[in-house]
């Protein structure tokens, strides 16, 4: 299991949750090894459709990210997310680090 980011992240893509990110596992919305860098040099115009992601084989489930993020995107299982309506973020999720959702 691991944390989730939603749909509330797309088109914003806030890094506060990357700053408090103990591990360093939450990347993108391009480059699936960094910390979000990118959305520093992006326009809100390059941003639309895009979202940061978090990587579910570097999530240690601390939970500091939680409170960080501005729009309430993150969930704490991908369980959560589902019953929540956002089983497509958490394909997405797991697609953007090339891997497979399986329950």
């Amino acid at each position: 299991m691991s944390y989730i980011i939603g749909s509330p992240c797309i088109s914003t893509c806030d890094t506060a949750c990357v700053a408090v990110c103990p591990v360093d596992c939450i990347h993108g919305p391009i480059d699936i090894t960094g910390a979000g860098a990118e959305v520093a040099e992006m326009t809100k115009s390059q941003l639309i459709g895009k979202s940061l992601y978090i990587n579910p084989d570097e999530c240690i489930d601390c939970g500091a990210c939680i409170p960080e993020c501005p729009v309430d995107a993150i969930y704490e299982t991908e369980e959560d997310a589902i019953a929540d309506g956002e089983k497509e973020a958490v394909i997405n999720n797991y697609k953007f680090f090339g891997l497979k959702y399986e329950p």
